[in-house]
C-alpha cells in the first residue's frame, strides 16, 4: 500500500510539474529566439480577448506594467515591461488572425502569439520572439534573459483565461 501512495503522489508531482510553463532559449552569433508554451483550459476567444485588450494587460499580466495604443493589424502600441522599467518598447502590430495568431515587432524583433484549439476544450498557446540582426552582437549583452518573464507571462494568461472560463460556465 505504501509503494501505490508513493506512486501516485510522485505521479501527481509529475502531473502538475508538467502543467507550469517552461521558457526555452537558442541563441546564435546574430539572433536570440525565447518560446514558452502552456496548454489552457478556455476557449481561444477568451485567451485572444486578454491578449488584445491593451489596457487591461497590467491587470492580469505581471510582466507587463502598460501598454497603449489598440492592438488591431497596422497599429503602433507603446508597451512598458518589468524587464526594463525605463525603457518603452514602440512595436507595430504586424498580423493580426482571430482567435489564432497575432504579432508585433519593430526593428530588432518580432513577437508571435499562437493559439491552437486541441479539440478537448483545451488551447495551447505559444509565444515565441525572436531579436536579431546583424548589428545583433554589439547590442545582445544588454538584453536581459527572458525566460522567466515568458513563464510568468505564460502563467498569467493560463491562471486568467481559466478564472474567466470557468466563470462563464
Amino acid at each position: 500500500m505504501k509503494a501505490l501512495l508513493t506512486t501516485l503522489t510522485l505521479m501527481a508531482m509529475t502531473t502538475t510539474f508538467a502543467q507550469v510553463p517552461k521558457a526555452s532559449t537558442t541563441r546564435t552569433t546574430f539572433h536570440r529566439e525565447t518560446s514558452v508554451s502552456t496548454t489552457i483550459k478556455a476557449d481561444e476567444a477568451i485567451i485572444w480577448a486578454l491578449l488584445t485588450n491593451a489596457s487591461d494587460y497590467p491587470r492580469w499580466n505581471s510582466t507587463v506594467t502598460s501598454i497603449q495604443g489598440n492592438i488591431a493589424l497596422g497599429e503602433k502600441i507603446v508597451l512598458k515591461s518589468t524587464l526594463d522599467a525605463k525603457r518603452s518598447f514602440k512595436l507595430k502590430v504586424k498580423e493580426f488572425e482571430p482567435t489564432k495568431r497575432l504579432v508585433w515587432g519593430d526593428g530588432k524583433g518580432r513577437r508571435t502569439y499562437l493559439l491552437k484549439s486541441n479539440g478537448d476544450g483545451t488551447v495551447t498557446f505559444t509565444m515565441h520572439e525572436r531579436i536579431g540582426g546583424l548589428m545583433f552582437p554589439m547590442y545582445a549583452r544588454y538584453i536581459p534573459p527572458f525566460d522567466e518573464s515568458f513563464d510568468r507571462f505564460a502563467a498569467d494568461l493560463k491562471k486568467e483565461s481559466e478564472l474567466i472560463q470557468g466563470n462563464t460556465r
